[in-house]
């Protein structure tokens, strides 16, 4: 097996499995029953499932600056995401907004959502 096979196929299983976690932190948007376990779904979707992809992307890529760019990308992407995730989960909570409680996950009775 020569290089370039063996670096397209290391590429493509990121691709893949980047994919594959997109997906499911889509999936988990829709199925999750509140705001906050949503968001642990998007968070982790737009952080490890991005930065996969954009290492695929930077194997596959011919040109070095181009590889650049892209490590710009993801470090970006993985100091701001994680950030961004919290700052919205932190002003939902001091904005009162509760997560749901119990095994049937229902809003206590003297809170409900707004």
């Amino acid at each position: 097996m020569n290089g370039e096979l063996i670096l397209d196929l290391i590429s493509w299983a990121l691709f893949l499995t980047g994919g594959l976690f997109v997906f499911a932190g889509s999936l988990g948007m829709l199925r999750f029953p509140d705001f906050y376990t949503r968001i642990h779904a998007a968070g982790v979707t737009d952080t490890f499932g991005s930065e996969l992809i954009l290492l695929a992307m930077a194997l596959q890529s011919d040109d070095f600056t181009t590889v650049i760019k892209l490590f710009f990308i993801a470090l970006f992407l993985l100091l701001t995401s994680p950030v961004s995730t919290h700052a919205i989960a932190h002003s939902a909570w001091v904005g009162g907004f509760n997560p749901l409680l119990g095994k049937k996950l229902e809003y206590p009775e003297e809170e409900l959502p707004r």
